[in-house]
């Protein structure tokens, strides 16, 4: 007998309810308890901070599965996509992606007691609550402990990796209106590069941050300026006021030269007027139908900490289906084994292929990173950050399973 609507709404009932005494490391458990008067087994698989392999949750008495390559098979499909996948030699099993919002998470592993249709609208949706629950639950619980936490990373993480990364924004977002996606490098050891955004009232707020030096040093100028600009920006002030509090934040805390390099932009949602602010750093790519059709090189302004007056606000008109690459310059500084940089020339090339294509914001950040950091010889000598945003009608539409 095929499971109904209202089953699978019990069950995420059960699980909402339960939910609230939950520690993370119970997580796995507390979902296969909710759905096992449906005879239903779940694996839960998060994708690592590189977004590179789908890592099981373990659970108590359970043997734990491998980790699983992204790049390949029904789950890879399903994570990439943001999609439900079924195999064809199997009528048991269904692959669903984890979002939180529209925050890629990783899938979960459905085996169901008997047949089941991808195509069974109520089935869809009842699955779709399912996981969008488990997503929720994954980031509100990686708050109250470790395990979750840990679990997305293949091996330990760095002090400055630590530092920043607890105050970076989830690496996607997306409305109606808008998607925002981001990745850093290298993901435990990151040091000086930051991104950031705010959505509000019609508004998009982002920025982009690198942080002269390396390691702690550089983490910590980078908290501080981030710090600096949400100040600002959650008091109202303009991007001409948020630079000149971070360069307050930086000159007034530190007795050496501190300095970073940013880009701050205002993204009127209902207009697509992009108004910015180039602290020194290298320009943004605009990307048109597939096409990168302009790099934003107007006026800059000194690095963040190190003072400037003069009111350098670009602008810039976006058009419907318009995308913005954003990147710091370790993307383009990564060196091959031959000893020649990226360069941006091939960083735009990547870029518009994967565009071109009609993948997600998300995926063709992610793509461009594996790129370029599969590419380079070594250890990467620079941070290196890529932030695409989206201007579309729709645009978060795709994003949803």
């Amino acid at each position: 007998m095929p499971i109904s609507a209202y089953e699978l709404y019990r069950s995420v009932a059960e699980l909402l309810r339960a939910m609230h005494l939950v520690q993370p490391s119970d997580l796995a458990a507390a979902v296969n308890l909710s759905v096992r008067p449906l005879e239903m087994r779940t694996t839960i698989f998060l994708v690592d901070l590189e977004q590179r392999t789908l890592r099981a949750l373990p659970e108590p008495g359970r043997p734990t599965p491998e980790p699983l390559p992204v790049d390949a098979g029904l789950w890879g499909e399903a994570f990439i996509n943001v999609r439900t996948t079924a195999a064809p030699d199997r009528e048991d099993q269904l692959w669903v992606p984890i979002v939180d919002g529209t925050e890629r998470l990783g899938v979960a592993e459905l085996v169901f007691p008997g047949p089941v249709s991808v195509d069974d609208p109520d089935l869809h949706r009842g699955l779709s609550a399912l996981a969008g629950l488990i997503g929720h639950m994954i980031m509100a619980k990686s708050a109250y402990g470790d395990t979750l936490r840990a679990w997305r990373r293949s091996r330990p993480m760095s002090v400055e990796g630590e530092l920043l990364w607890r105050n970076l924004p989830p690496l996607t977002f997306a409305t109606e209106d808008v998607t925002i996606a981001a990745i850093v490098e290298p993901t435990y050891e990151i040091g000086g590069d930051a991104f950031d955004y705010a959505v509000d009232n019609d508004h998009a707020r982002l920025a982009l941050f690198d942080a002269v030096g390396h390691g702690l040093t550089a983490s910590l100028t980078t908290v501080l300026t981030l710090a600096a600009v949400r100040s600002a920006r959650s008091n109202g002030a303009d991007l001409v006021s948020a630079a000149r509090a971070a360069d307050e934040a930086l000159t007034g805390q530190f007795g050496d030269v501190r300095y970073t390099t940013a880009v701050l932009a205002d993204l009127d949602l209902r207009t697509g007027l992009l108004q910015y602010v180039n602290a020194g750093h290298p320009a943004p790519v605009l990307i048109r139908a597939g096409r990168a059709v302009a790099q934003l090189e107007e006026r800059r302004r000194m690095p963040l900490g190190v003072p400037d007056d003069r009111p350098v606000v670009s602008e810039y008109q976006l058009r419907q289906g318009d995308r913005l690459l954003l990147y710091t310059d370790g993307v383009i500084e990564a060196r091959s084994p031959d000893g020649r940089q990226f360069g941006l020339d091939r960083l735009i090339a990547e870029a518009e292929r994967h565009s071109a294509e009609g993948l997600l914001a998300p995926e063709v950040v992610r793509r461009l990173a594996h790129g370029i950091f599969d590419r380079r010889h070594g250890q990467p000598q620079d941070d290196a950050t890529l932030m695409l945003v989206e201007w579309a009608e729709h645009a978060g539409a795709k994003m949803v399973p």
